[in-house]
């Protein structure tokens, strides 16, 4: 009987796999970084076929140290650095650009066209989120207008869109060869194109930015079976678990509860509480998203 979870950690910096028992004592653990790329000022961006190679290694580094073998792992949970935007080839897995990190801030000129003709909140009732450079709808937007043939590859359905979790998921279920196009609410909600009341991508945002729907990835919850593994380390392991960062962090610090919340500290600090099954819009700035979704349960 398998004994182990295996965990992806994909953060700004670097990638980790983590093997821990039934405990959730730590069994191995391997971590490589990833270059930071800083093209112009207030440009971050990142290789995603550096970044996958480096989970690809992570992965068989902590199995090797331990000498655990595919059918000792009952399945991998994936957690991601959220809002880094990567469009890819469906046919190749080749990105058409490099991925745009969260911290980007290229697209402040779209913000402001936007803001301008409906106000910077003109989003928050269908997503929770107002207008910032920071989500990855508009990145895809950039990608699409400015790298040559983008657009045009993507309305024909030849691109796909994820942010890192989704590429990931795609790469080691199978990549060009079946691999599993998907993400989870969590993730979806920060990209500023899902609707937090169906949990659905929002055909009049999509519709706003230019963004062909065939593109994006299906929505699923953040504890299912998405798919197997094709990776030789892990062969036929269920990947089975799919958080953005922080909400990551928020199920991990077990906080079920209404008005539990967390504080981590990373690359950045950031706060989370639960607020329960319904969305909560602030009106003091704060941000409305998804927690995580088990399942068919409800939303919190």
């Amino acid at each position: 009987m398998a004994s182990y979870i295996g965990a992806i950690d994909q953060g700004t910096t670097s990638s980790r796999f983590i093997v821990f028992d039934r405990s959730g004592r730590i069994v191995s653990t391997a971590q490589r970084e990833h270059e930071q790329i800083y093209p112009r000022p207030g440009w971050v961006e990142h290789d995603p076929e550096e970044i996958w190679r480096r989970t690809d290694d992570v992965i068989q580094e902590a199995m090797e140290a331990r000498g655990l073998r595919p059918e000792d792992l009952a399945a991998i949970g994936i957690t991601n650095q959220r809002e880094t935007t990567v469009v890819w080839h469906k046919k190749s897995g080749k990105p058409v650009y490099n991925a745009i990190v969260w911290q980007d801030t290229r697209v402040a000129p779209a913000v402001a066209e936007f803001a301008a003709r409906g106000g910077q909140d003109r989003y928050r009732a269908q997503t929770g989120l107002p207008l910032a450079t920071y989500f990855s709808g508009l990145k895809i937007r950039w990608i699409l207008e400015e790298v040559a043939g983008a657009r045009a590859q993507a309305e024909a359905g030849d691109l796909l869109f994820g942010n890192i979790d989704t590429f990931l998921i795609w790469h080691l279920t199978g990549g060009p060869n079946g691999g599993v196009h998907v993400t989870d609410v969590t993730n979806a909600s920060r990209t500023q194109l899902m609707n937090l009341n169906t949990l659905q991508w929002d055909q009049d945002i999509l519709k706003d930015f230019g963004i062909p729907i065939q593109m994006l990835p299906k929505i699923v919850s953040s504890s299912e079976v998405y798919g197997t593994a094709k990776l030789p380390a892990v062969e036929g392991v269920a990947i089975a678990g799919d958080l953005g960062d922080q909400q990551a962090a928020l199920v991990g610090q077990a906080c079920f509860n209404p008005g539990e919340a967390k504080n981590t500290y990373g690359t950045g600090c950031f706060m989370l509480m639960n607020t329960g099954e319904k969305a909560v819009l602030s009106t003091f700035g704060l941000l409305t998203t998804l927690a995580y979704k088990f399942g068919g349960s409800p939303k919190p």
